[in-house]
């Protein structure tokens, strides 16, 4: 009897131990493409590319003849968009403030890591910028990480599994250069095609809804507590658009809360913002280079290969 009973006893726990150590490795691990392409949610007679030919110059870069692209250390500049980079201190950390002007917001781009949808399937921020050619890029929600989360991108809808959590948030990016957040649990697939998004990305908190903080000193996210390296995106008005990056988990930076997050929106007057992956996926890249220092795994620096990126830029 006491022989089958630590035989039984083996049995489970070699099971357990099978069960957890797959589903460890199918979470994190092992790469699954689901063979979707996605499904556009804009109106057949728009195109989801973006091209120099269809895109309408920003309000703010007015002139007769065209802009020779031009490429400063940090900024960018042609007849269609103007990108500048600010390096800035706040809280004892170090924060990079991309600041976005075009009339076009389709120039504000997702890829997917090896231009797979799927699980695990991952790729550098930095080499996503330069498969695509991108001027600017930032990561993005880090979709493969999770099974729901709704995902559009460039206008094709991939996923339609909402959070349930009543407190989780989605940015919409709109066919009309809107950002604003919604509940996803309150959004149903008619809901989210009637905005006609442009992108959608599943991470949150919101930060700012016009221009009121939606987060206060003591709001965190499950995957990141306290102070971190960020990853976030907002907008000042309709050609204005920001992206903010901090370092984190360094001697150097102690990295940001969420509130702190939100008031370097409001100094920059950005009416909306929204939290993106952060940690060790926050990545800025421009031109060719890093330009934060993105922390992996301790202390050390080094870029996480993730999902997808949020990228600047012409089609390829």
């Amino acid at each position: 009897m006491v022989k089958r009973t630590k035989l039984l006893t083996f049995v489970y726990l070699t099971a357990l131990l099978l069960v957890t150590s797959y589903t460890l490795l199918d979470t994190f691990v092992i790469a699954r493409s689901t063979n979707v392409s996605g499904s556009n949610l804009l109106s057949s007679s728009e195109e989801t590319s973006v091209t120099t030919s269809t895109s309408a110059p920003s309000s703010t870069l007015v002139s007769s003849q065209a802009i020779i692209p031009t490429f400063t250390a940090w900024s960018y500049r042609d007849e269609h968009m103007e990108l500048t980079i600010d390096v800035i201190r706040r809280y004892e950390t170090q924060v990079y403030v991309a600041t976005l002007h075009t009339a076009n917001h389709r120039f504000i781009q997702s890829a997917l890591a090896q231009d797979t949808y799927g699980r695990n399937i991952r790729e550098k921020t930095s080499s996503m910028g330069e498969r695509k050619q991108a001027i600017f890029a930032i990561n993005g929600d880090y979709y493969g990480f999770r099974d729901d989360g709704f995902v559009v991108r460039n206008g094709l809808f991939y996923r339609a599994n909402a959070r349930s959590d009543s407190f989780n948030e989605a940015i919409v990016l709109d066919d009309q250069g809107s950002m604003f957040s919604i509940k996803e649990s309150q959004t149903n697939t008619s809901t989210l095609t009637s905005y006609s998004p442009w992108q959608v990305w599943s991470f949150g908190p919101t930060l700012l809804e016009n221009g009121v903080y939606q987060v206060n000193t003591q709001s965190e996210v499950p995957y990141e507590l306290d102070s971190n390296p960020r990853s976030s995106l907002g907008q000042i008005d309709d050609d204005t658009y920001l992206f903010i990056v901090s370092d984190g988990r360094t001697s150097e930076s102690a990295g940001l809360s969420l509130y702190e997050l939100a008031s370097i929106y409001e100094e920059y007057g950005a009416q909306f913002a929204y939290n993106l992956d952060g940690g060790g996926s926050a990545t800025m890249w421009f031109n060719g280079r890093l330009i934060n220092k993105p922390v992996n795994s301790g202390s050390t620096i080094s870029e996480r290969s993730v999902s997808d990126c949020i990228f600047v830029g012409y089609d390829e």
